[in-house]
């Protein structure tokens, strides 16, 4: 529910005191903004006010996230050519690799215990993204068992949430194929599969999931245009 509001208050309260931009990517954690604008990252806060620069480098920043404890700043970047993995202090600093996955590796969140969620294609040879996770501290990255995941969220009860297919990285309108985007659900602990979380819902693309309360907030087009919902 925090990313939702950063869209908003990215829109209205920079909105208000920028002379325009293209911004994209927020990530909220209290009353701190992180965005892409330029290719590099940028905080602000989200009552609205003045942007700076987090970063300066070459590369492509994007798709930040916050840590939980507010302290950390995990990020996707070009600096070295793929796309890696990066962390940051939130106040400033230099960036630190963390994934060496020599392909596309586009960050998602963080898990409860304190690990960068992200995306990946480098363990499968059909090249279909993955979720997992990489310790900030000593960079072990932990896989999950999902053939599919191209983005998720991790509960507090360690359940995952996952989207699996997505067609044209969410560019076609009122696709109804077999390559839909849909939500699954998955609990490592139980040792079973994963399971279709809108099984026998009408057809609709239904992808990014995050956890609010009790409740899956998620995009879906299922009234025609993409919107949020909630279940």
């Amino acid at each position: 529910m925090r990313a939702l509001a950063a869209v908003l208050l990215l829109a209205l309260g920079l909105g208000a005191s920028a002379a325009g931009g293209y911004y994209r990517f927020p990530a909220l954690s209290g009353d701190t903004l992180v965005f892409t604008a330029e290719g590099d990252l940028w905080r602000a806060p989200a009552a609205g006010g003045e942007a700076t620069r987090l970063t300066t480098g070459a590369g492509l920043e994007s798709h930040a996230a916050i840590s939980p404890d507010g302290r950390t700043v995990a990020f996707s970047a070009t600096y070295e050519g793929p796309t890696e993995v990066y962390a940051m202090p939130l106040a400033g600093g230099l960036p630190k690799r963390l994934t060496w996955q020599g392909g596309l590796a586009r960050v998602a969140g963080w898990t409860p215990g304190g690990e960068v969620l992200f995306t990946t294609a480098a363990f499968q040879h059909t090249r279909e993204p993955q979720l997992a996770a990489v310790d900030p501290a000593g960079g072990k990255v932990r896989l999950f068992p999902l053939a599919q995941a191209s983005d998720g969220a991790v509960l507090a009860d360690g359940r995952v949430l996952f989207t699996r297919f997505g067609v044209g990285r969410d560019n076609l309108r009122l696709y109804r194929g077999g390559a839909m985007a849909s939500i699954w659900r998955f609990d490592p602990a139980s040792g079973g599969e994963a399971e279709p979380l809108f099984a026998g819902a009408p057809p609709a693309n239904r992808s990014h999931p995050m956890a609010w309360g009790d409740r899956v907030v998620y995009l879906s087009d299922e009234g025609g245009l993409a919107n949020l919902w909630s279940a």
